[in-house]
């Protein structure tokens, strides 16, 4: 804690070193040139005063060869089977330090997740589906709200170490289709009719079942999707396999619509404005003395949840920075960016529907999140311990936030800060990825939630 809150103070002082504009001697072109330099050279110190540190996680453990022969040996039914029990019969992770990578408060629990994710490293092959034409599939569209569906195929049709394109190696099966390039090519505007795109993911899945045996032979249960558009639980409703079987990785991950916990994935929802910088103002919260803002919001009226929080809050309390959209008055003097930095607590509503990228913000500036958004199940949270690291408010309880709010004691709020911290690495789109980033978080909970579906037989 002591030493995070150094490295704080620290980020802050240097960024104070960099503001101040350099003196221009207006009666010199040698001191205006060397000025213009000194600025260049200070706005570039200045543009990565923001750009986040990587910390790279530990290398891969090796495997035995004998482990490995006996792996290769087994179906991939039976390698799933084995992965299972691995998984029950976990060895306890005594090394949960703060030097550890893996940091265990964030955890569920840390053992199973380890164990999980190295039998995923040793196990998991995934076949990509080269069916489909673009853009519709394998076009990802990498910047904007959806972006964690696009970042997720081109990180996956990317990869070599999990991908084969040997399909009767494969424990899952991908369709690498973008819903959002679907309802560009798809829907028509202001008809509010779905069917055209869900009739054509069902027809795809048609040709794949009856152009290979694979999907036949699970009904659909060990192939996968990823989704990140508020339509992604209604285009799949046409294909009852396609609904009931598949694992859907999606953003409106919510157990009223077309979401079932244990098998589907909660996608995290992330806004990439610059799809070259994907990492661009992660981290540099302010120190807790130094932030001024008890709660923070910006954003659209969308959704039912919205209005009744600036209903509530909207000029009501100082402490309370509730807006709809952050005027050109108010970001000029602290921009949206700087407004979450800059609070101790985040709210982060949910609009249209359950989901809302200002979870992920919320963690990628070292703010804690408040989420408003009942019947929302929670990103990653087959592993994750969002409650270690967040706040959830019933939407009835809009009208008490602040008072919730302040019911929280400082040595627990500067825990979940903390965690806020330790958690984001986990949260990443890394351009290469790297073990524990969210690439491999997601896969992992798609490889995780398969298992969940396998079967142990009784001896």
């Amino acid at each position: 804690m002591h030493l995070s809150k150094n490295l704080t103070e620290a980020r802050l002082d240097k960024s104070q070193l960099v503001t101040s504009a350099p003196f221009v001697s207006l009666n010199s072109s040698i001191e205006a040139k060397e000025s213009a330099r000194v600025l260049r050279m200070r706005q570039n110190r200045r543009k990565t005063i923001d750009v986040l540190k990587v910390v790279h996680p530990p290398p891969r453990r090796s495997v035995p060869r004998h482990l490995q022969r006996y792996l290769q040996s087994l179906s991939s039914h039976e390698a799933l089977l084995y992965a299972k029990r691995e998984i029950e019969h976990a060895p306890l992770v005594e090394n949960v330090g703060n030097d550890s990578y893996l940091y265990a408060p964030v955890f569920q629990n840390i053992s199973i997740f380890k164990r999980s994710y190295e039998l995923m490293e040793m196990i998991l092959k995934v076949y990509i589906y080269r069916d489909g034409k673009k853009p519709i599939f394998h076009q990802p569209r990498l910047n904007g709200i959806y972006a964690s569906e696009g970042w997720f195929m081109k990180l996956m049709e990317a990869n070599r170490e999990f991908v084969t394109k040997e399909p009767e190696k494969a424990h899952l099966f991908y369709l690498p289709y973008s819903s959002r390039q679907l309802e560009l090519a798809l829907y028509v505007r202001n008809s509010h009719n779905l069917r055209p795109l869900s009739k054509f993911l069902r027809d795809y899945v048609n040709m794949i079942a009856s152009k290979y045996p694979f999907w036949n032979r699970t009904h659909g249960s060990d192939h996968f999707l990823v989704a990140c558009h508020d339509w992604g639980p209604f285009i799949t409703t046409e294909h009852v396999e396609l609904k009931d079987n598949a694992i859907k990785a999606l953003c409106n991950a919510d157990l009223k619509e077309n979401f079932v916990a244990g098998k589907d994935v909660s996608l995290p929802e992330t806004a990439i404005r610059i799809a070259s910088k994907p990492l661009r103002n992660i981290g540099g919260g302010i120190r807790v003395s130094q932030r001024p803002i008890l709660a923070f919001f910006a954003g659209k009226m969308h959704g039912r949840v919205r209005p009744k929080l600036l209903k509530h809050w909207l000029n009501k309390d100082a402490d309370m920075r509730i807006y709809g959209p952050l005027s050109r008055r108010v970001s000029k003097n602290m921009s949206y960016v700087r407004h979450m930095k800059s609070s101790k607590y985040c709210i982060c509503p949910m609009g249209y529907e359950v989901n809302s990228p200002r979870i992920v913000e919320a963690i990628y500036y070292e703010c804690v999140p408040v989420i408003i958004a009942d019947n929302f199940v929670l990103p990653l949270s087959e592993v994750l311990e969002w409650k270690a690291f967040s706040v959830t408010v019933a939407e009835i309880d809009i009208p008490k936030l602040k008072e919730i709010l302040l019911a929280i004691p400082l040595k627990r709020y500067l825990q979940m800060l903390m965690n806020v911290k330790m958690v984001q690495k986990h949260f990443l789109w890394n351009p290469n990825p790297m073990r524990y980033d969210l690439f491999h978080m997601i896969l992992h909970s798609i490889w995780y939630n398969r298992l969940n579906q396998i079967q142990i037989p009784q001896s």
